[in-house]
């Protein structure tokens, strides 16, 4: 096997990979919500993001319906946009929605240049006017009722980044100047978001077994619904 810089050696799959992402996603939930903001387990959970958001380019590189691709994760989105409302009664849009206008731009972006259908380069537009105006206006009007993107720009940018990013070797540089930069501008606790880079450049570019593929899927809202429902019999026991 190789790995992303096409050296012979140890590798992981798309599956690690994302389960390296999972387990450090769900470690720094478990710190943030229910055990008071442990520095140790926010810093574990920066890792997530640099892998969440170099796999969510590489879907949108290999997938064969994008239409299909988007849906799933807007739809999870969806569900654990509602999941949020219900248990912490907030407008604070997750890391789904942000992927989700990242997907859409993504997308736009491509038929923009690639389509030569008029219809496609139509709904381009609408797409890439849809997902500014969500991503970036909708804070500026609703932020006073608690309305804001998971990373904001920071965090919709990045698949971009990855995904019209030509080679492997280009997207580590890119990828490590961008988290240097998100770092310095936004918050200090993001130099460690670096930490992830070692596991994109063991990635090998290959899916891993497909047993797992709605396993991800499903993960996500399940293990926020497990957290917030934990959290709630802490506060009803006093115990947070």
């Amino acid at each position: 096997m190789t790995n992303a810089l096409g050296k012979k050696g140890f590798s992981i799959n798309s599956n690690q990979l994302k389960m390296i992402a999972l387990i450090s996603m769900i470690v720094d939930h478990v710190g943030f919500y229910i055990l008071g903001d442990i520095d140790l387990l926010r810093i574990i959970g920066r890792i997530a993001l640099p892998i969440y958001a170099y796999t969510i380019a590489e879907g949108c590189r290999y997938t064969k319906d994008r239409k299909r691709y988007l849906g799933l994760i807007a739809a999870m989105a969806l569900v654990f946009q509602l999941v949020f409302w219900v248990f912490m009664n907030s407008l604070y849009q997750g890391i789904l929605v942000t992927f989700s206008l990242s997907i859409v731009i993504i997308f736009s972006i491509d038929a923009l240049i690639k389509s030569k259908d008029i219809r496609s380069k139509i709904l381009a537009i609408v797409g890439l006017a849809a997902a500014f105006f969500i991503g970036f206006v909708c804070p500026e009007i609703f932020g006073k009722y608690g309305f804001k993107i998971d990373y904001n720009v920071w965090g919709i940018s990045l698949p971009i980044l990855m995904y019209f990013t030509p080679t492997k070797k280009a997207r580590i540089v890119i990828l490590t100047v961008f988290l240097a930069l998100m770092a310095i501008i936004s918050s200090p606790i993001q130099w460690w978001a670096l930490l992830a880079i070692p596991f994109i450049v063991l990635y090998n570019g290959e899916r891993g077994s497909k047993k797992f593929k709605y396993f991800f899927y499903i993960i996500y809202p399940l293990h926020l619904v497990i957290i917030y429902g934990i959290r709630i019999v802490l506060e009803l026991l006093n115990l947070i």
